[in-house]
């Protein structure tokens, strides 16, 4: 027989938090894609398009930013400056945005061909897409009642997606996570509550998190 495991308080049939970490600190997810941006910071500038609001744009970009946009499918977000449905949006124009800071929105559009594609269009020659993607997460139950929660990713779903629009040499893909972040995510604990070695060893075969780089060929002008 294996050594008896001492589940401590983990040993429960519900999670220690549904919300996702931000009533303990800053999510286990955030971690990642917040270093993920401070990475990439200097391709936060010029007009660049962010989903929801503009909090990564401004905190990322600053005065490197001359024109923020926030697009949202909600027409009752005051923030929004353009509404649509990422997955339906011929009437926006191509070639708009220099970097679009895609973080955390995929999973919520069925058809994640035809976002993709639109993220692509509205890109400028040259632009940049910063995104991220969930592996490993809780339903979000306030957009599955809403729209829907439809799709976890991987490092190579989200490499083959972006793939079918971006040159593949024009495209970094990059996973994290281990067991231990694994867990955290579920039971909504917070980054704070893990020390950065914890934090900062990846398991290639426990993915909670995809980033991705993407850029649009200047040539595609």
């Amino acid at each position: 027989m294996k050594d008896k495991i001492n589940f401590g308080d983990l040993r429960r049939v519900t999670p220690i938090s549904r919300a996702f970490g931000f009533e303990r600190g800053r999510p286990v997810d955030r971690y990642y894609i917040e270093s993920f941006l401070a990475e990439n910071a200097a391709e936060i500038a010029g007009r660049v398009l962010e989903v929801g609001d503009d909090q990564y744009t401004q905190e990322f970009g600053g005065s490197r930013v001359t024109q923020a946009d926030i697009i949202d499918l909600k027409a009752d977000n005051p923030k929004a400056t353009l509404i649509a449905d990422l997955t339906q949006a011929d009437h926006l124009g191509g070639n708009l945005f220099d970097c679009f800071i895609f973080t955390q929105t995929l999973q919520f559009l069925y058809d994640v061909r035809a976002a993709i594609g639109t993220a692509y269009r509205i890109l400028k020659p040259g632009g940049v897409l910063l995104a991220s993607f969930p592996v490993i997460s809780q339903i979000c139950r306030y957009d599955m009642d809403r729209w829907g929660d439809y799709w976890r990713f991987t490092n190579a779903s989200v490499l083959r997606l972006l793939s079918e629009q971006f040159p593949q040499e024009q495209i970094q893909v990059r996973a994290h996570g281990n067991i231990l972040t694994a867990i955290c995510i579920m039971h909504g604990l917070a980054a704070e509550e893990l020390t950065s070695e914890e934090l900062d060893y990846h398991d290639p075969d426990y993915q909670i998190v995809i980033t991705a780089r993407a850029v649009k060929p200047v040539e595609a002008g």
